[in-house]
C-alpha cells in the first residue's frame, strides 16, 4: 500500500465519523488552510482558537474559506474560570498545588485551552505543534489530558509504509529507555491504534538480539519481562517475544526460530527495546529500505492531543487530524 493511498484512506475513514478537531494556533497559516480543507471535505468538523477578527483577516488574504470553521476567543472566554478551576484541582490532587490565578492563566495559551476542551469532551482531539515546540505541546497533554487507567507512559509510533505492507514501528522518537512494565504499555497501545488505522489485526512483536532463548543477556531480560507483563495485562492481544527482526517478519525464519509462535514471521507491529534501536531503525527503513515514514504519531493519552514538527505542511496537519479523529 502506497502512502498517499493509506493516507486517502485515513481521511474517508475519518470522514465516517463526524468528529470534532481543534486546531489552536490560528495564527499560522498552515493551520488555517488545514481547517478550510477538513471542513470543505467533511474529513473533521473544526475548532480554531483566537480572536475573530484577525482570523478572518487572515483568512481574507490566504483566500480561505472558514464559513463552517467554529472559531473561540479563548482569552475573553467565559470557561476561563471554569477551565481554571478544574486544573486547580487537578494539580491539588496530584500535590502539585498553584495558585488558583496561575492556574487561570495556563488557559490564556491556545494549546492549553485546546487541551481542556479535549479532556472535557467538547472536541475529540487537538492537533497543535506548527508553532508551539514539542516539550510544550506534551507538557500540555500529560498535565491537562492525562493518560488511561493502566498505562503508565505517553509514547510515540510510526506508520512505515512499504508497496505491500504497512508496519507500525514504536517507541522512535519519545522515551529513551523505557522499562519492562513501559514497553509493556507501549506494545498494547501501539497495537490498539495500528488496528485502528490500518484496520489489520495487529501482531506485535518485541524485538530484541535474542529469539527465544538464543541468547542470555539482561538487556533481554527486560524484553522477555515487558512481554509477560503485556499478555498478561492483555491476553486478547498478539504479542510474542522475544523476538529477533529476521524472526518477526520473514515466516520461514520465524517458524524455524520460533516454532508455534502466533507472531513470529507475521509480525507488523515491531516494539524497540529503547529509543536508539527504534529510532536507528525507522530511519534505516525510511533511508534504505524505501519506506513512507508517517509521524510520530502520540499516544498512551486517554483522548489524541498531537503534536506536529514545525516543520510541516497544511496537508500533514490534514493527515494528522484525520488519524486522531480514528484514534479518538
Amino acid at each position: 500500500m502506497a502512502e498517499l493511498d493509506l493516507l486517502s484512506s485515513i481521511r474517508k475513514n475519518a470522514a465516517e465519523k463526524g468528529k470534532t478537531i481543534v486546531l489552536p494556533e490560528s495564527h499560522d497559516d498552515r493551520v488555517l488552510k488545514a481547517a478550510e480543507y477538513l471542513t470543505k471535505e467533511k474529513i473533521a468538523k473544526v475548532v480554531t482558537l483566537g480572536n475573530p477578527d484577525k482570523i478572518q483577516e487572515s483568512a481574507k488574504r490566504l483566500n480561505a474559506d472558514l464559513a463552517g470553521v467554529s472559531i473561540i476567543d479563548f482569552e475573553k472566554s467565559e470557561k476561563l474560570n471554569e477551565y481554571g478551576n478544574i486544573y486547580y484541582e487537578m494539580r491539588k490532587q496530584r500535590g502539585k498545588e498553584i495558585p488558583m490565578e496561575k492556574a487561570v492563566d495556563t488557559f490564556k495559551r491556545d494549546i492549553f485551552f485546546g487541551a481542556m476542551m479535549v479532556k472535557q469532551g467538547e472536541v475529540d482531539g487537538s492537533v497543535s505543534g506548527s508553532t508551539a515546540t514539542t516539550a510544550d505541546v506534551m507538557r500540555a497533554s500529560i498535565q491537562v489530558v492525562g493518560m488511561p487507567k493502566g498505562i503508565s507512559i505517553v509514547s510515540s509510533f510510526f506508520l512505515m509504509v512499504f508497496p505491500q505492507k504497512v508496519y507500525s514501528f514504536a517507541d522512535c522518537a519519545v522515551n529513551p529507555n523505557p522499562d519492562a512494565k513501559q514497553l509493556a504499555d507501549i506494545a498494547i497501545s501501539t497495537a490498539e491504534n495500528h488496528a485502528k488505522l490500518t484496520g489489520e489485526v495487529a501482531n506485535v512483536a518485541m524485538l530484541s538480539f535474542s529469539t527465544k532463548g538464543s541468547a542470555e543477556h539482561e538487556l533481554i531480560d527486560k524484553v522477555r519481562e515487558a512481554t509477560k507483563i503485556a499478555n498478561e495485562k492483555r491476553p486478547d492481544l498478539n504479542i510474542d517475544g522475544e523476538l529477533q527482526f529476521d524472526a518477526a517478519i520473514i515466516e520461514s525464519i520465524g517458524a524455524k526460530k520460533a516454532p508455534g509462535s502466533k507472531v513470529a514471521g507475521k509480525a507488523n507491529v515491531l516494539v524497540f527495546p529503547d529509543l536508539q534501536a527504534g529510532n536507528i531503525g525507522y530511519k534505516i527503513a525510511e533511508r534504505l529500505g524505501g519506506a513512507q515514514a508517517i509521524g510520530p504519531i502520540s499516544q498512551g493519552l486517554t483522548k489524541p492531543y498531537f503534536d506536529l514538527s514545525r516543520g510541516c505542511n497544511f496537508m500533514d496537519i490534514v493527515n494528522t487530524a484525520a488519524i486522531a479523529v480514528l484514534m479518538s
